[in-house]
C-alpha cells in the first residue's frame, strides 16, 4: 500500500504557498484582471475549489464501488511534475462556476475547507488501499487516486505561480 504521508505534506506545502502568494493580492485588487483571457485572483481560487470538490466528489464516488480493471499500458501517465512546472499552458477543460465567487476572505475560507474535506477523507480511508481506483485526466492520462491528490497538490503549485504573475502586474499596474 502507498505511503499517504508524503502526499499529504504535499498537499499541505501547497496550500501554504498558494496562500502566501493570495496574501499579497490586496482585497481590491481581487477581482484585477490584466487583459481578459487571463484570470482574476478570484477566478483562480474559483478554479482551485471546482477542481478540488470535483476530484474529492469522483474519488468518493467511485472508492464505494469495486474498482474496475485498467489494463496495464493504461496505468502509464505524464509525469505530475508537469503540471507544477506550468511549461505547458492550457485552458482549463474545467467550467468556473460563478456562483462560487466571492470577495478574497470568504473565497480563501471556500478554498481552505475544501483542503480540509480533502484531508479528512484521506484520513477515513487511509486503513484502504485506493491505488486500483482510476479515471482519467484530460491532459495526463490515467491516474489512481493518490496520484489524483497528488495532482491537487501539483496543480494548486501551478496556479500558485500563476497568483505571483496576478501579483507582479498589480506592482507594475501601480
Amino acid at each position: 500500500m502507498q505511503s499517504i504521508t508524503p502526499i499529504r505534506e504535499k498537499l499541505e506545502r501547497a496550500q501554504t504557498e498558494f496562500f502566501r502568494a493570495a496574501d499579497a493580492i490586496a482585497s481590491e485588487s481581487w477581482n484585477f484582471k490584466s487583459r481578459p483571457d487571463i484570470w482574476s485572483a478570484c477566478e483562480l481560487v474559483t478554479h482551485l475549489v471546482v477542481v478540488e470538490r470535483g476530484i474529492l466528489s469522483k474519488a468518493d464516488r467511485i472508492a464505494q464501488k469495486t474498482p474496475n480493471e485498467t489494463p496495464f499500458l493504461q496505468k502509464f501517465h505524464l509525469p505530475l511534475w508537469i503540471v507544477e512546472a506550468r511549461i505547458v499552458k492550457r485552458k482549463s477543460p474545467v467550467p468556473l462556476d460563478e456562483s462560487l465567487m466571492a470577495g478574497k476572505e470568504e473565497m480563501l475560507a471556500t478554498l481552505r475547507a475544501a483542503r480540509e474535506r480533502t484531508l479528512s477523507f484521506i484520513a477515513e480511508t487511509e486503513k484502504r488501499d485506493l491505488s486500483a481506483y482510476r479515471w482519467k485526466h484530460p491532459f495526463l492520462g490515467m491516474l489512481n487516486t493518490y496520484e489524483w491528490f497528488e495532482m491537487i497538490a501539483a496543480h494548486q503549485l501551478r496556479h500558485t505561480k500563476q497568483m505571483r504573475e496576478i501579483e507582479a502586474q498589480l506592482s507594475r499596474k501601480l
